[in-house]
């Protein structure tokens, strides 16, 4: 694949700062996608000065993260789209070494190595999202079990190149014969689209594709239950488009058990206080909602539950 080959697509809302990094670390051979989701921090109009060879879509409302990259498709004008979250910084040579792996035909997807601000691996590559993996997410299963390989995340960062079953949405390069499900507003749309696209070939990570990423910027304007919720809603969407109704229903129900358990845990500590930590009283007031969020739609269901 040639370097000119890529459309880098960055979906932005309220995270101008981080954004203005993210645009500066893509070198100018790549075509850049910016689609606002109604920022308020005044980020598109950042763009706009500061990025003029940015194509710039203005969203009059926050679409959420699938819907927003779609539009970036419909809008780019080369045969691999880079989806870069608005906090995820290239090193130089990247989207290239990414845009690479693409001569092998049988390659659908490829994700680079991302990195914590502080150096240090980031989580990004996990295996197949099934029932057994959200019951160990929500038992607090996973993180023992990943001390053994076993977990939902591959926990060894690889030293070379292979084929995995999926990379985070935060650096994610594709061709073009796939989009996101826009029924997912954000949280495990990512996950959906890697399944699909691995029924056309193969999804590749390259560690020596590097980038940065400050985890949690696309959430950080709303409040930490209302993450938890929607994080919640897009495994039991996923269940449901994949397995079937009864499958989300158990999704549902392992999701609340994970509640239930964390109410518990912080409930012991605040009653112990007589209330007087506030730390304590947020984390039962966080997972009393998370608990008690109604089976709806996340946009529904965050506007009533207060």
């Amino acid at each position: 694949m040639a370097e000119s080959s890529v459309s880098v697509i960055v979906v932005s809302y309220n995270t101008k700062d981080k954004l203005r990094q993210c645009l500066a670390s893509i070198e100018p051979e790549h075509e850049v996608v910016v689609v606002d989701n109604a920022s308020e921090d005044g980020s598109a109009d950042m763009v706009a000065a500061e990025f003029p060879r940015a194509n710039l879509i203005r969203n009059r409302e926050n679409r959420g993260f699938g819907p927003a990259n779609n539009q970036g498709l419909d809008a780019k004008n080369r045969p691999l789209a880079l989806f870069l979250n608005s906090d995820c910084y290239a090193d130089p040579g990247s989207i290239i070494k990414l845009a690479m792996a693409f001569r092998d035909t049988n390659i659908v997807a490829a994700g680079g190595r991302l990195n914590n601000p502080d150096g240090s691996f980031q989580l990004s590559v996990a295996l197949d999202l099934n029932l057994w993996r959200v019951f160990q997410e929500q038992t607090f299963l996973e993180k023992l079990l990943r001390q053994f390989g076993l977990g939902y995340w591959i926990v060894e960062p690889f030293q070379e190149s292979r084929i995995v079953p999926q990379v985070m949405g935060a650096c994610l390069m594709i061709r073009s014969i796939a989009r996101f499900d826009e029924r997912f507003f954000l949280y495990c749309e990512d996950t959906d689209l890697c399944k699909r696209l691995s029924e056309h070939g193969q999804i590749l990570y390259d560690p020596k594709a590097t980038f940065t990423h400050e985890l949690g910027s696309s959430s950080s304007g709303v409040g930490r239950w209302k993450s938890v919720a929607r994080y919640n809603r897009g495994k039991e969407l996923y269940f449901a488009i994949h397995e079937g109704r009864f499958a989300a229903a158990i999704c549902w129900l392992f999701d609340r058990l994970g509640a239930l358990i964390r109410l518990i845990l912080w409930l012991m500590p605040t009653i112990l206080t007589l209330g007087m930590m506030r730390k304590f009283r947020n984390q039962v007031a966080l997972f009393w909602k998370v608990l008690t969020c109604p089976l709806l739609g996340p946009d529904h269901a965050l506007r009533t539950h207060q």
